[in-house]
């Protein structure tokens, strides 16, 4: 009677092999813009509103006058108020979304940058100039998120997922990520023995 019994010589199994390979991190460097915080967008801030009060009192002033109307009505609904706030949002949307930039932040070297999109489309704009703002401008103490959130938004930056960042100020950011072992092929068995026993 025969007994055939076929041995496989070869390698270790794959799996042990990738488990017993040392992995070390690899660390890659990258280059971002550097976000802008929140003293130098206030001061472009400033500077944006007195641009737009040198422009309103230009335009609006000899209007008023000529009409008779008066400029010293605080109430919202007052003619004055409601120009001063068509002025305001039309130059703070139409210089972001033409421009990426009042000229407050021009004066400062400063860029807002979608973080959704390579260019700054109408929503973003309409909803980071106009209902972020009109929101931060109601709530004035909401503008301090930009000094304590991460890359400096402030809430109207997370509504439209933008930031402001210096144009031409880069920072290295390092990231660690574990090398995964390569994969190798299943080696094929050296050789096939035969054994063969006789009885």
């Amino acid at each position: 009677m025969t007994n055939n019994e076929f041995v496989l010589q070869g390698s270790p199994s794959i799996k042990q092999e990738l488990l017993d390979k040392p992995t070390t991190p690899i660390v890659t460097t990258n280059y971002e813009l550097k976000t802008a915080g929140f003293w130098v967008r206030f001061w472009a801030f400033v500077l944006d509103g007195l641009i737009i009060s040198a422009v309103g009192g230009i335009v609006a002033n000899p209007i008023f006058y000529l009409m008779g109307w008066s400029l010293s009505d605080s109430v919202w609904y007052a003619p004055i108020s409601i120009i001063s706030a068509i002025l305001y949002y039309c130059y703070f949307v139409l210089m972001t979304k033409f421009f990426g930039q009042t000229l407050g932040k021009m004066a400062f070297g400063l860029r807002v940058i979608s973080l959704e999109h390579d260019k700054l489309t109408w929503s973003d704009v309409l909803f980071r100039e106009w209902i972020g703002r009109l929101i931060n401008n109601i709530i004035i103490p909401l503008y301090i998120f930009v000094a304590i959130l991460p890359d400096n938004q402030g809430i109207h930056d997370y509504f439209a997922d933008t930031t402001v960042v210096h144009e031409k100020v880069y920072v290295a950011k390092e990231t660690a990520q574990l090398a995964t072992p390569t994969q190798e092929k299943p080696k094929e068995p050296e050789q096939i023995v035969e054994k063969i026993e006789e009885e």
